[in-house]
């Protein structure tokens, strides 16, 4: 007996499976939130060196501020002042000729900076001062969040398959926001920078226990559905993330604003079964047995439950011996899961970095950023729809094979477009966005299908942290800039051009039921 068969007698997806989804749906909505975040509390808003009076007989003092401007800071090339040089000494020749030039020293800022509030009220740069020399601080932030959202990865994998998907994810829901809370109200850039590793690390948890439990409880005809149902989440996060971030323009409230959802996550999870699937991997036939006769009470097949039995359940693992501990060792020992690793992991390195270099790259074109960042997330929409209705139609591979191939023109396509052409390199980005979203969606329910159930989590976790060394590294790809600036883009060109040739060595995974044991993967042609 499959499990299959019985998720297929009690319901595949029915009231109890659509409950499960929508709690779900619920704990995944902040976490867009949070990943996007960085673009917004660490922005750098435009500044100038701070022009304090000076001792020099009252004469400074009387200047209006457009004249001190003149004889204490700079002019760039662009005609702006300098944002990170003042002189030595004030040049009072320039009230007479303002464009004469002439070499004369040049200090760093002393005496701080007066930042442009149009925008922000308040980000890390103002807070803290992290511009000029030390502006890569502030945008390190971002690489240090997703390094602790790497490492949590591999350890809520770990453990969600060794203590069991349900205890982890409230696990995940109360340290996560615990720790993001905390962050708000930190007083250092040192302590910020801790916190802000720690929520990384503890709300990852949410996203990768969420799928599993969700495809593990649907009949392989809805797996499809469910998959892209929570990628949808993800979308939805994004979108109502932009009306957030620009009513709220104070970082420290911005990060409340987009972790008290976390709350309802809470209530809502007394009502979220354990993994059924994960109970019976594990020998918990009674607990297993109690979760199937609720989902079929709630779905209307009452009449099943008098022939499923705890000893019924006990068929559907044979091979393997019930109670083993999993580890990651498991995906590299034997010669397909292996492969399926190797595969899946550069797979979901390439993607993500495609993905979030073109996210991240909100104000690389010079329009606004909040409606680059609502045009970016609304791009995801038509890319999730179309999957849908591709996923099932042409199967999984040919999709994911296909989005990316996509992905990798429009991202060529920008490599060629001139610098100067905004407006089209938007339009270009946006479009490629869109089949970006449809490649990653594709990607996180393919790979749930590919991996076993007993290891199910771990390979999940194992594929989220390699997902998030592309997220690390994709600030970081984007001031190649500074070396060549096309080379950002023929970065992510050639991740895109990667994982479509990956994806082509994955097996299809369309009408087929999930496996269950490492046997059934190395078993499988």
């Amino acid at each position: 007996m499959k499990f299959e068969d019985i998720i297929s007698d009690i319901g595949g997806f029915g009231r109890f499976q659509k409950m499960i989804v929508i709690i779900s749906f619920i704990s995944r909505f902040t976490l867009p939130c949070h990943f996007l975040l960085n673009s917004f509390i660490a922005a750098v808003p435009a500044h100038r060196c701070h022009v304090a009076a000076r001792d020099d007989g009252g004469i400074f003092g009387n200047l209006s501020l457009a004249d001190q401007l003149t004889v204490s800071i700079p002019l760039e090339e662009a005609g702006t002042h300098s944002s990170c040089r003042m002189y030595a000494e004030p040049q009072y020749h320039l009230l007479l000729n303002a464009s004469e030039e002439i070499q004369v020293p040049t200090l760093h800022c002393q005496d701080g900076w007066v930042y442009d509030n149009t925008t922000f009220k308040s980000t890390l740069a103002t807070e803290w001062d992290l511009v000029c020399d030390q502006r890569s601080r502030s945008q390190a932030t971002a690489t240090i969040f997703f390094v602790g959202v790497m490492f949590g990865a591999v350890t809520f994998g770990s453990l969600s398959d060794r203590f069991g998907r349900r205890i982890m994810l409230l696990t995940s829901y109360l340290s996560g926001m615990l720790f993001a809370l905390t962050s708000a109200f930190a007083t250092s850039f040192l302590m910020f920078a801790v916190l802000r590793f720690l929520t990384g690390f503890c709300m990852t948890g949410i996203a990768i226990v969420s799928v599993v439990l969700c495809v593990e409880w649907v009949d392989v005809q809805h797996r499809k559905m469910v998959g892209i149902i929570e990628s949808f989440s993800w979308t939805f996060g994004s979108i109502f993330f932009v009306p957030i971030a620009y009513l709220v323009t104070d970082w420290r409230w911005l990060i409340v604003s987009v972790t008290l959802p976390v709350l309802l996550g809470i209530f809502t999870w007394r009502w979220m079964p354990e993994s059924a699937r994960w109970l019976i991997a594990n020998g918990k036939m009674e607990e297993a047995h109690l979760c199937l006769v609720k989902c079929a009470k709630m779905n209307g097949t009452e009449a099943f439950c008098q022939r499923l039995q705890p000893e019924t359940l006990s068929s559907i693992v044979v091979s393997e011996k019930k109670g083993r501990v999993y580890s990651y060792l498991d995906l590299m020992r034997t010669p397909k899961m292996r492969r399926l690793c190797l595969c899946t992991g550069s797979l979901w390195l390439s993607v993500a970095i495609a993905f979030y270099g073109i996210t991240f790259n909100i104000s690389g074109f010079g329009l606004n950023i909040y409606l680059t960042q609502l045009l970016y997330s609304s791009a995801e929409v038509p890319g999730k729809l179309s999957i849908f209705f591709l996923l099932d139609r042409i199967g999984r591979k040919p999709t994911q094979v296909g989005m990316l191939m996509m992905l990798a023109v429009f991202l060529g396509i920008n490599v060629v477009v001139p610098k100067d052409m905004s407006t089209l390199r938007t339009v270009v980005a946006i479009v490629g966005k869109g089949f970006a979203a449809a490649s990653f969606g594709t990607t996180v329910l393919y790979s749930s299908e590919l991996f076993p159930t007993v290891i199910r989590q771990n390979g999940m976790g194992y594929n989220s942290f390699m997902a998030r060394i592309g997220v690390a590294l994709a600030p970081l790809i984007l001031l190649l800039d500074g070396v060549w600036k096309t080379l950002p883009q023929l970065v992510l060109f050639s991740s895109a051009v990667v994982a479509a040739s990956v994806a082509t060595q994955l097996s299809e995974t369309r009408d087929r039921c999930l496996p269950e044991t490492i046997e059934d993967v190395e078993g499988r042609q």
